[in-house]
Order: structure tokens, then C-alpha cells, then sequence
């Protein structure tokens, strides 16, 4: 059964995923913060991500760089002249659009709009297909006029345009402007990748869909550099690495992903070629990933901009060249939106009851297991069999302990948040040292010895003795 955006929403708020942010002063439109089982969920992925994009590759290094960057590295990258979009306003009731998204609503074929398309044609297509504001159906639109994306803010204490800086848009530009440091510090060869995890700043027109377009977010993207003449067979090993990442490693339902390869006249100025893996979300298809080749554009444009060499040094001919870059590029939060979509579930069950289920890979949920007293004599015990196990776990394994309400309310809710299994301490376990386990998605229930828990644990968890 397909869920409503609201459905998801509901659910994420009401356990405690996501909060509306300053929710005390009536919240920040388009700002949300994550609950502990959203920061729990959040780092699941982002360890996930490193470790199968990052970590297992022996050609990739990781990279944390500054928000703040020296305005030329935009001025450079072209963020200053040509990060922007067309905005358009209602005369009649001042609602806020973006120009080119009320044109692409009409889904006429006929009607190509591209990030170059210029203000005159954009606004000769409000004109001529007389098309109306959503909420007061006017058609009355001022000028299109550009709006630049990127957060400006001010360094030190004169607020003038010798001190302007900003906040970045995106993480990429702090890894081509180590790319010479990063040769030379690890010795890197050619092909090689950077990875960057971090916080992005974008000062959308129309953010919304809840978490999905947000002006703060975070970005995991790899700048991988390579000789132009491997560039097909590379581009298409990451194609192979996304799929597996979304189909076999978080096990998204394959009928939700699509691959949507950009058209040519539709390419951002970067780029060569780009395939966006679009996910079927509550609103409808759109872009969960990004693969792009970016050509040599970002290394050159840093050379001739700060007048420093970005070539790489080939050692066994002497050669000199600016590596191509590939690209691949995902929001964490939009990674997670898809990924509670995907796995999100009200299951019907015998007599008309229900339960909400997640249906998390065991690896991402935000508790692996949960100690639960049957009833509140059994607690001091069960806590201490709780904090003997915590002895075995690391930190990619995390338990919980509720001793609070009943043990089939307690049952459902840790369902809910996605914990694959429930350990029950009851008065067997009190006389006969024995345990019940219930899994999550079949709700069926085992029993074993408490002196087999760490054996079971260390098996079912792969953890090392």
C-alpha cells in the first residue's frame, strides 16, 4: 500500500526521527532537526555509505573540509555568475515561484527549458500559455529576475564587499582545491578518489516535500580523477556501485528506482554527461542520486583563477595532464527520505489489528536490539543482563533497555523504529536462565540459554570474538 507524504511525515515527527525546527517560537519555515533515532539513522547511513564507497576501495581517501572558502573559489567555479535560479513573483498575492518549475508543471513536450534558458523566453511562455498562480489563480507575474543560491554572509566586523563570503553550496569545490595536496600528502596515482561528507547551504526558492529540498543539508560526494581514456569504463563501474549500494546493500524496492540519463541541452555547465537514479517518492519521481562527468572544467577553472598548476605529474613519463573528474553525488537526508519511504509499512493483521513497521537492513537501524522486562519486579535483572551485553557491542551495534508499559506495546513500538530484534527477560529467565527473542518483520519468538546471548550476538551481528 502506497503512503501519503503526510503519512511519513506523521510517523517520523511522532517517534521522534524528525522535529520541526524552533518548534517553541512556531519553527523556521523549510528547517527541521533529527531526534535521536533520526541522528542514529543519519550516521547508520553515512557509515554505511563510507564504508562501501570509501573504506573498501583502496584507490579512495576521505577529506573534511572548511564551509567557509575564499569567494574566489565561487568566483572560480562559477557559483557567483551562474548559481541561480529564475525567480517570478504574483502581483496579486506575492507567492514566490520559480519560474522555470510553473513552466515544467504544464508537462508540455513541446516546451524545452534548460538552465540556460534565457529570462525573455521564460517570460514569454507565462505570457502566452497565460499560466496562473496555484493559489490565487491569477496570471499576473512580475519580471523574471535571477536569484542567486548561495548564503552571503560577512567575515570580521565591517559589513562591506571586501569582507563578503559565503556559505558553500556544495562540498566539491573543497576537494578540488586540495586535489595537489591530497597527491602529495598520500602519494596518490592516478585514478584515484575523494570523498567528503558535510553540510551544504542553498537559499532555494521553493524548498519543500518535507526533508527532501531543504536549504541546510548535508552531501556525500566523491571527486574521482582519472585519465580521460578509462573515463566509459569507470563512469559505468560507479553506475554498478550506486545499484548495488540502494538495491542490495539498503534493499530498495527495484520498481522505485529508475535511471534517467540528463539530455545533452539539459546538462549543467559542467558537465559532459550526467545519469540521475530517481526514486519514486510519496510526490512523485525525482532525483536521489546524481552521476555526473565533469570533465577537466573545476581543476582548470582553479588554475587559471588562482594562477597556482592543478596538472598531476605522471612519474613513469614525465607527462603532465588536468585528470577528468567523475562525479557521484547524493543528499544524506534525501537518502533517508527515500529510505523510510521505501521501508516504512502499516502491516494488517489477524483481527483487524495493524502494527507500524520498519523494515530496516539490520546495519541501519538506529537499535540493533532491545532488553525488555516482562514486567517492572524483572527490571534491576534485566538491566544488568542489558549492561553485560553492552560489553560485546561497538560502536556499529547499539541496544536498548524500556521497561515502560506493556510488553506488547513495548513489542510495537520498537517495531516502529526499525529494531530487528526484542530480547524479553522473563520469570524463565529469572528460575531457568533463558531468554525469548522476537524478530521484527515475522514476529516470531525463540528462546535460548542466557549463557548462548554473546555466542548468538557475535553470529547474527558477524562481530569478531
Amino acid at each position: 500500500m502506497s503512503l501519503t507524504q503526510e503519512q511519513i511525515v506523521n510517523f517520523l515527527k511522532n517517534y521522534g526521527f524528525v522535529y520541526q525546527s524552533s518548534e517553541i517560537y512556531n519553527g523556521l519555515a523549510n528547517s527541521w532537526d533529527y531526534g535521536p533515532l533520526g541522528a542514529l539513522l543519519k550516521n547508520n547511513i553515512k557509515q554505511m555509505l563510507l564504508k562501501h564507497f570509501v573504506f573498501s576501495q583502496p584507490d579512495m581517501k576521505l577529506l573534511d573540509s572548511s564551509i567557509i572558502l575564499n569567494p574566489e573559489v565561487w568566483k572560480a567555479s562559477g557559483h557567483l555568475d551562474n548559481f541561480s535560479d529564475p525567480l517570478v513573483d504574483c502581483k496579486n498575492c506575492k507567492s514566490r515561484y520559480r519560474a522555470d518549475k510553473l513552466i515544467e508543471e504544464l508537462n508540455d513536450e513541446s516546451i524545452k527549458i534548460t538552465e540556460n534558458s534565457e529570462i525573455s523566453y521564460l517570460e514569454k511562455i507565462l505570457q502566452d500559455k497565460q499560466i496562473k498562480c496555484s493559489k490565487c489563480e491569477s496570471s499576473n507575474w512580475t519580471n523574471i529576475r535571477r536569484f542567486n543560491l548561495m548564503f552571503k554572509t560577512f567575515q570580521g566586523v565591517v559589513e562591506d564587499s571586501l569582507n563578503t563570503i559565503y556559505l558553500r553550496p556544495e562540498t566539491a569545490q573543497g576537494i578540488f582545491i586540495n586535489f595537489k595536496n591530497v597527491v602529495r600528502t598520500q602519494r596518490m596515482k592516478l585514478p584515484f578518489g575523494v570523498a567528503q561528507i558535510g553540510k551544504a547551504f542553498r537559499n532555494e526558492i521553493t524548498p519543500g516535500n518535507f526533508i527532501f529540498r531543504t536549504r541546510e543539508f548535508e552531501q556525500f560526494e566523491i571527486e574521482y580523477f582519472l585519465d580521460k581514456q578509462i573515463i566509459n569504463s569507470k563512469f559505468y563501474q560507479f553506475v554498478d556501485r550506486i545499484e548495488d549500494f540502494l538495491l542490495n546493500k539498503v534493499s530498495i524496492d527495484k520498481s522505485k528506482i529508475r535511471r534517467h540519463d540528463i539530455p545533452k541541452d539539459e546538462l549543467a555547465h559542467y558537465s559532459s554527461r550526467t545519469i540521475d537514479f530517481e526514486y519514486n517518492f510519496p510526490h512523485g519521481w525525482s532525483e536521489l542520486w546524481g552521476l555526473a562527468h565533469r570533465g577537466n572544467f573545476d581543476l582548470t577553472a582553479h588554475s587559471n583563477q588562482s594562477g597556482k598548476s592543478l596538472e598531476y605529474n605522471n612519474d613513469t613519463d614525465g607527462s603532465k595532464i588536468i585528470p577528468d573528474v567523475i562525479e557521484p553525488s547524493v543528499g544524506i537526508e534525501r537518502l533517508l527520505y527515500a529510505i523510510i519511504c521505501d521501508k516504512y509499512e502499516v502491516e494488517k493483521l489477524e483481527n483487524d489489528d495493524q502494527r507500524e513497521v520498519l523494515r530496516l537492513p539490520v546495519e541501519l537501524s538506529p537499535y540493533q536490539l532491545a532488553v525488555l522486562p516482562l514486567v517492572n519486579k524483572l527490571k534491576d535483572k534485566a538491566f544488568q543482563l542489558y549492561q553485560d551485553l553492552l560489553s560485546i557491542s561497538d560502536n556499529n551495534l547499539r541496544f536498548d533497555f524500556d521497561s515502560s508499559g506493556s510488553i506488547g506495546k513495548r513489542y510495537r513500538r520498537y517495531d516502529a523504529i526499525g529494531t530487528k530484534y526484542c530480547l524479553t527477560y522473563d520469570f524463565d529467565s529469572l528460575e531457568k536462565e533463558i531468554v525469548t527473542i522476537r524478530e521484527r518483520d515475522s514476529m516470531k519468538q525463540i528462546t535460548m540459554p542466557i549463557s548462548s546471548l554473546k555466542k548468538w550476538i557475535r553470529n547474527n551481528f558477524s562481530l569478531d570474538e
